[in-house]
């Protein structure tokens, strides 16, 4: 079945102009945003520079295969700058922004297209230890400070090109860009044609009732695979769609494994059984926490992870680290009756899911025998 880069092959000699943006497309883009360009996009982020002309500036860099998040990034930037579709879409307002202190990890590129509208994406979590502890942090703050920084990258690029938009990303990218546009103005708003929230976790409860997110809902396209974990995380107001990936459980979340059909995504009826089990084991864990026993939580298990020298996700496999983090976890018996308890809840919200579900099967098997 097809997926995203063929979808460049057989729809990539037709313009915006022709054929409007669709899901698909959004999808690219948000895929795209991940790729750390450098060169002129990076030095001078408000010059408008074609796709096509920094991905050769890319391509021209001395270790191009070593700044991509995996290595179907580097044929996504080959083909989408190739084509009529994508190569001529200018870049403009590049932003990668890596703040440990601040524990903040954000990254936007806005492509300005040939039908006249702009889209802006926001990169999702990269592998660095600052965004999946920015990521954990959702869990018991209101806002996150790449959230925020969204919001003022959606008011700069709003203000500074005055055409149609639309926002999108992937991961906590999709966040990013419903949050941005739930926080823009009234008429910043009326010009959004549309967010796409691929596979991006929700919000806590209280965005549920907000305004400016109510007034966004009907135009928040979000799609998740049939066994998302991160897209289920949190609460979201607007619906999703669920599509069919080629890859099993959280490895469904890249968005290389997403089956196309055409110019959509391939739908399915429903997430599978494990992924709302998931669901509602971790829903009820962490709501049988408070905001501060979340906060400690969160801070023990990455205080733990960045005792050795690990920055990025992929420092954790090393060795040397993993003894690291064992004496660190072997001396400090607090940190360890703390992670025990805490599995321990995880085991009992489990199993209290499964038997939820258990008894909601019985009760739909015997509504439909009756």
């Amino acid at each position: 079945m097809s997926g995203i880069l063929d979808y460049i092959g057989w729809r990539g000699d037709l313009s915006f102009q022709q054929d409007p943006p669709n899901a698909v497309d959004a999808l690219i883009f948000s895929t795209l945003v991940y790729i750390r360009y450098g060169g002129h996009v990076e030095a001078e982020p408000n010059r408008e520079i074609t796709l096509r002309d920094a991905a050769e500036e890319y391509f021209a860099l001395e270790d191009p295969e070593n700044r991509v998040r995996v290595k179907n990034d580097l044929e996504l930037l080959r083909l989408a700058a190739e084509s009529r579709r994508f190569g001529f879409t200018r870049l403009v307002g590049y932003e990668d922004v890596l703040l440990p202190q601040q524990e903040t990890q954000f990254a936007a590129c806005t492509y300005l297209l040939d039908d006249g509208s702009a889209f802006l994406a926001f990169r999702g979590t990269d592998s660095s230890l600052i965004g999946w502890k920015e990521d954990f942090n959702m869990t018991f703050q209101q806002t996150i400070p790449s959230q925020r920084m969204a919001q003022q990258y959606v008011r700069r690029i709003a203000a500074e090109y005055p055409l149609p938009l639309r926002l999108g990303g992937h991961s906590k990218g999709g966040n990013l860009a419903v949050f941005a546009a739930a926080r823009s103005s009234p008429m910043v708003q009326q010009r959004i044609l549309e967010v796409y929230n691929n596979d991006g976790p929700g919000f806590t409860d209280y965005m549920m009732g907000d305004p400016g997110y109510l007034a966004m809902v009907p135009r928040i396209k979000t799609f998740i695979p049939q066994s998302s974990v991160i897209g289920m995380l949190l609460e979201h107001e607007e619906r999703y769609t669920v599509i069919r990936s080629r890859q099993m459980g959280i490895l469904q979340h890249e968005p290389y494994s997403w089956e196309v059909m055409g110019n959509a995504f391939l739908p399915v009826e429903g997430v599978s059984e494990d992924s709302k089990f998931l669901d509602a084991t971790i829903k009820a864990w962490v709501a049988g926490m408070t905001n501060e026993e979340r906060n400690q939580l969160v801070d023990t298990m990455f205080s733990l992870l960045s005792s050795g020298d690990a920055e990025t996700t992929w420092d954790l496999l090393q060795p040397r680290n993993w003894k690291t983090f064992l004496k660190a976890l072997s001396s400090d018996s607090g940190i360890r009756h703390m992670l025990s308890g805490e599995l321990q809840n995880l085991l009992d919200a489990a199993r209290q899911a499964h038997h939820t579900m258990s008894q909601e099967k019985l009760l739909d098997e015997e509504s439909q025998g009756a």
